[in-house]
């Protein structure tokens, strides 16, 4: 796959590039705002393919590197951040291999759930793609050893986080359901004290999947850790130095669905500092 020339000059004023199916990766993009609140931000939404959980493999790793390209060819964005789990364990070599500039992948949190669990059991909810990915095995057998992690896929989590951000209401059901099936999942699943976030859209659903979890009433609290503060933290180092606006830029969405598909999401968006939206081809 060809990779973006390293001859076209990248401006210093250059936005970072946060990219997801969908609007999962606002939690990772607050994060970043956190640290860096002037940052110029391009936030790029593939909603015309989501849920990437639910596509076929084959097709994903070359659909985003594919798109990317053409983002930052466009955008010229200084660093890219992939804020989607499905993504990053499906495509992340791929799209290294693909773009010149800096990119921050997204993976589950394992390793601090593994250090932190005091039950030493602990959960991962996620897409179908990811919890049966390869690159999971292996954070599981690497920082897990003696512990127990349990796995459940629950898409109708990214459903409902959408469903919130475009002003409709969250089923609490699918959500107490989602995490059911973790604890349901193994004999020891009562024993279950923290559960990873496995998906970008998830904290965004993080006071209803609080609310469900003290609704069960088990023996012990329930914390959840996704990796958004970590990939924040990843991009204020590798922007270190940078001279950013003295001002906070306000933000582009662009998305590979239409501007109807968005309009819901629109206050939403605004809250998160996206001001406009442009819509890009995938093809």
């Amino acid at each position: 796959m060809s990779s973006i020339s390293t001859e076209k000059t990248i401006p210093q004023d250059s936005p970072i590039l946060v990219f997801d199916s969908g609007v999962g990766g606002l939690s990772v993009l607050a994060e970043i705002r956190a640290k860096l609140p002037n940052a110029p931000v391009v936030y790029a939404s593939d909603h015309a393919a989501m849920p990437y959980g639910e596509r076929d493999e084959a097709e994903l790793a070359v659909r985003i590197p594919k798109l990317l390209i053409k983002l930052v060819d466009r955008y010229r964005p200084k660093i890219a951040v992939i804020a989607c789990n499905t993504a990053c364990t499906i495509a992340l070599e791929y799209i290294r291999e693909a773009l010149d500039i800096p990119v921050v992948g997204t993976v589950p949190a394992i390793k601090p759930a593994a250090e932190q669990t005091q039950t030493g059991v602990f959960g991962l909810l996620g897409t179908r793609a990811t919890i049966r990915q390869h690159y999971v095995d292996k954070l599981e057998a690497d920082f897990a050893q003696g512990k127990l992690l349990l796995r459940a896929a629950t898409p109708e989590l990214v459903t409902a986080a959408e469903a919130k951000l475009s002003g409709g209401d969250v089923d609490r059901a699918i959500v107490e359901n989602s995490l059911r099936k973790l604890i349901d999942s193994h004999p020891n699943g009562n024993m279950l004290d923290i559960v990873i976030l496995g998906c970008t859209h998830f904290p965004l659903l993080l006071e209803e999947l609080q609310d469900a979890a003290k609704a069960m009433k088990l023996p012990q609290e329930i914390k959840f850790l996704d990796g958004a503060g970590a990939i924040a933290r990843r991009v204020a180092a590798l922007t270190d130095g940078q001279e950013w606006p003295s001002e906070c830029a306000p933000g582009l969405m662009v998305t590979t669905a239409s501007v109807e598909v968005l309009q819901p999401y629109l206050n939403s968006l605004k809250g998160f500092g996206l001001d406009s939206l442009h819509v890009i081809d995938a093809s």
